[in-house]
């Protein structure tokens, strides 16, 4: 069953509102706000990458703090290790059994600050939840509960004592992106309130968890031309390697259905019930951006992937469409 007119309408207002609400916290950064209401809507994790002092963590805190359900911080250093994520099972001398002792990964939304600076082995304890929304310990699985997101930053300007982020792990966020500087303007204001030192404290509860999952199922319902499937298609077509010169890493089948689902979400919050060409272009980049990968050759020649997608949706022509279904 299709979405219909009046509940994309419906949709968009509580889009606006959320959006509204955490711009209580993050000034002057609409469209990034919206790219992230939009991650959580669509049931998916968010990366975000940015320099120091832009207020990543701050946006994550805000998101955490409108949802009416649980949310974890966790700094990740060097010496965390996958347990700490995750849980232990732990020994009762009472009774001589072990009883799992659930992480912090056990929350509806999960802040990973500083995902790169936690060894490669810790970073990969986040797999399996990301993907399947379950925790594995000695062979017993613990469901994480939901809704569940993983909002994770990290700088890309410091990288002694970092890791990367292996391609599996980049392929489990459903997009990546950034804040940058505010304009003058918002840098007024942020300055006249210099007094507070965190505006995330005052982002107040404004959803509940069983909203957010019925919201997500109702993003899935928006109706999707195949004309515009064929569009996503030969975008992901165009992207592998034997198509895009300098790419060594495409866009996987994973990213394909990931696009389709947030230009789903971003067209009702639009108040749409259908999704347009537009849509796809416009979350081109924050949805694919992370999933390809350049050749060192490439990279040194000047090429950069917000480049390689711009060429990609210039060279592929979108479709028409004369009514929407």
């Amino acid at each position: 069953m299709n979405m219909t007119p009046e509940q994309a309408a419906q949709f968009a207002d509580v889009f606006g509102q959320v959006v509204s609400n955490v711009e209580q916290a993050v000034m002057g950064k609409r469209h990034t706000v919206s790219l992230a209401v939009t991650c959580l809507f669509t049931g998916g994790h968010l990366l975000l990458e940015d320099v120091p002092g832009t207020g990543k963590t701050l946006l994550a805190k805000a998101m955490a703090n409108t949802v009416q359900g649980t949310h974890n911080r966790i700094q990740f250093t060097p010496d965390l290790l996958p347990s700490d994520v995750t849980g232990v099972q732990v020994l009762d001398q009472r009774t001589g059994t072990f009883e799992f002792r659930p992480g912090p990964v056990f929350s509806n939304v999960v802040l990973a600050d500083e995902i790169n600076r936690a060894s490669p082995k810790t970073q990969s304890s986040l797999l399996e939840v990301m993907e399947e929304g379950h925790v594995t310990v000695d062979g017993t699985r613990h469901p994480v509960g939901a809704p569940f997101m993983v909002i994770a930053t990290q700088n890309p300007i410091e990288q002694g004592g970092t890791y990367p982020l292996p391609e599996a792990q980049l392929d489990r966020f459903l997009m990546r992106t950034q804040l940058g500087h505010p304009d003058h303007a918002t840098t007024v204001r942020l300055l006249a309130d210099a007094g507070t030192r965190d505006r995330s404290t005052t982002v107040r509860e404004l959803i509940t968890t069983r909203a957010v999952m019925d919201l997500i199922a109702a993003a899935s319902t928006v109706h999707v031309d195949p004309a515009v499937l064929d569009y996503v298609s030969r975008i992901t077509e165009e992207t592998r390697p034997d198509r895009a010169p300098g790419v060594a890493l495409g866009l996987s089948m994973r990213g394909a259905l990931n696009l389709v689902r947030v230009a789903k979400a971003w067209a009702a919050a639009n108040g749409r019930h259908y999704v347009l060409p537009d849509d796809v272009k416009q979350l081109a980049l924050p949805v694919l951006g992370h999933r390809i990968l350049l050749e060192p050759e490439a990279e040194f020649a000047g090429t950069t992937v917000p480049g390689v997608v711009a060429s990609i949706l210039t060279d592929v022509k979108p479709p028409t469409l004369r009514a929407a279904g």
